[in-house]
């Protein structure tokens, strides 16, 4: 990623990124939660996208129950290059560990149609458990089920993804192993995979004695793509 040229930039970044809760009266809670990344590269499910991006999300969530915007950009200023632009739509809903949710991937780019919903959208389910804080072991089934993930033929390719991570912490550093598999042909593999063997570490950097930075580095090798990579991000 880009380094920032002012800590002002930074500091005003933080403060517009900062979480808003509204309470009902019957003491629910309805939360809208703006967030972004800035990452020295994107790199999704062991595949590299693009370079050095920002990627905002804004969350509405109630009672287990979210909808979530996310989207990436990345900085190219080429002339004769198409700039990479993502929208992703998630329908998700928590409980005790379980998750759920159906997510519409858009990634045609700078200007192309969002509307071609058969070709350039990619709708995914997806199943997640998290065992808690005693085991902190998450397992996850992503399926693409409709839109553009098509063979040759025209048919589903019904691509998946199957990824295990484990949260712990070292020294005051959040340290988080993954592994994500693809059990048969599809966009990330020609049948069987290993798409990704990650290692991430995340620290708050403190600058002041009121603010801190959260940065993350990740470590991620490809089998499947025979390729690595080393990204800095920083978590707003």
């Amino acid at each position: 990623m880009k380094t920032f040229t002012t800590m002002r930039a930074t500091l005003l970044a933080t403060a517009l990124f900062m979480p808003v809760t509204i309470h009902a009266q019957d003491e629910k809670k309805f939360t809208i939660e703006p967030a972004a990344d800035i990452v020295s590269s994107y790199v999704w499910r062991g595949a590299y996208q693009t370079g050095a991006s920002i990627q905002p999300s804004l969350t509405l969530s109630y009672q287990g129950l979210s909808l979530t915007a996310w989207g990436s950009t990345d900085f190219s200023t080429a002339a004769d290059e198409i700039r990479s632009k993502e929208f992703d739509l998630t329908l998700g809903y928590d409980i005790r560990g379980l998750h759920v949710g159906i997510t519409d991937y858009w990634w045609a780019g700078e200007g192309r149609r969002y509307g071609n919903y058969s070709n350039s959208h990619y709708f995914e389910g997806t199943v997640g458990y998290h065992f808690g804080e005693k085991f902190p072991l998450s397992l996850t089934w992503n399926t693409i089920f409709a839109g553009g993930d098509k063979d040759g033929n025209g048919d589903q390719n019904f691509s998946t993804y199957i990824e295990a991570a484990y949260d712990f912490s070292v020294m005051g550093v959040q340290v988080t192993p993954s592994v994500g598999v693809s059990p048969w042909t599809g966009m990330y593999s020609e049948g069987f995979g290993f798409c990704s063997l990650s290692l991430k570490a995340s620290k708050d950097i403190r600058l002041s004695q009121t603010f801190s930075l959260p940065l993350f580095t990740q470590v991620i090798v490809t089998p499947e793509h025979d390729n690595v990579f080393l990204v800095l991000g920083i978590h707003l």
